[in-house]
């Protein structure tokens, strides 16, 4: 597709969706680097991902408000068996949670087995379809996020406690897995906190959106000129900006030394 024939119906949408999943998963993905549990994402995306795939296996459509429903109560599940591992083996957090992605993946392999449209289905939600988003999807999305920055920065994170972490996470999650799939949802958690991780931290939010920003338009704008998947080309904007400010960072953490 030609720059020229953009449709700023299809692109607004997509980026309105790619900034409501930054705009929490930039302070997550910070406290999940803290917290030692990068795949924490992983797993409560697949959990997910799992509750709308058995939706989908018990007849109920896969955008419908069931499916909604399930998707969200395995990812409650999810995050308050996360909640309980921290508490009873938090030396062996990371390794269970690479686990419980690994059983909610495979278990999602196992419910589509015999479905001739399975598979399919499994691909969209891995990597999503983020060019097809619409304004009526980013409503509740909006709803949501606000609702999760407003307990985030207002409550305060000792406050929220173990379980409210891993509520507002699955929450998020959730929300965000069936609108750009897996993949761009852990992008977007990991890469931006990466990258911010060694700047002040007054100045880690503001430089986390704006790299999250840019790498989403920069990946649309590619994937739309060159007719390649978006979700794809946008995890790999985000990590080439982010290793673009890193290396601009390096004379500043060498001065320090």
């Amino acid at each position: 597709m030609n720059l020229d024939t953009l449709s700023f119906s299809i692109l607004i949408p997509a980026f309105l969706a790619g900034l409501l999943v930054l705009a929490t998963h930039v302070p997550l993905g910070l406290q999940v680097l803290q917290r030692g549990i990068v795949f924490i994402d992983l797993a409560i995306a697949q959990i997910a991902t799992l509750g709308v795939i058995a939706a989908d296996r018990l007849g109920f459509e896969p955008d419908g408000w069931i499916a909604q429903a399930a998707a969200v109560s395995a990812a409650l599940l999810g995050a308050l068996l996360l909640t309980w591992t921290e508490k009873r083996w938090p030396e062996t957090q990371e390794a269970l949670i690479g686990v419980l992605f690994a059983l909610a993946a495979t278990g999602g392999m196992i419910l589509v087995a015999n479905n001739p449209h399975g598979g399919e289905h499994l691909k969209d939600l891995l990597a999503g379809q983020i060019l097809w988003v619409n304004q009526a999807q980013l409503l509740p999305l909006a709803a949501l996020t606000a609702a999760i920055l407003a307990l985030w920065f207002g409550i305060g994170q000792k406050k929220l406690g173990r379980f409210g972490f891993y509520g507002l996470f699955a929450f998020a999650v959730t929300a965000s897995v069936q609108l750009v799939g897996v993949y761009l949802v852990f992008a977007s958690l990991i890469v931006p906190a990466l990258a911010i991780r060694s700047l002040p931290p007054r100045r880690q939010l503001a430089f986390g959106y704006l790299l999250g920003a840019l790498g989403y338009l920069l990946g649309l704008l590619l994937s739309l000129l060159f007719d390649l998947p978006s979700g794809a080309v946008i995890v790999w904007s985000l990590a080439a900006l982010a290793l673009a400010l890193n290396f601009l960072l390096l004379p500043n953490k060498r001065s320090t030394r």
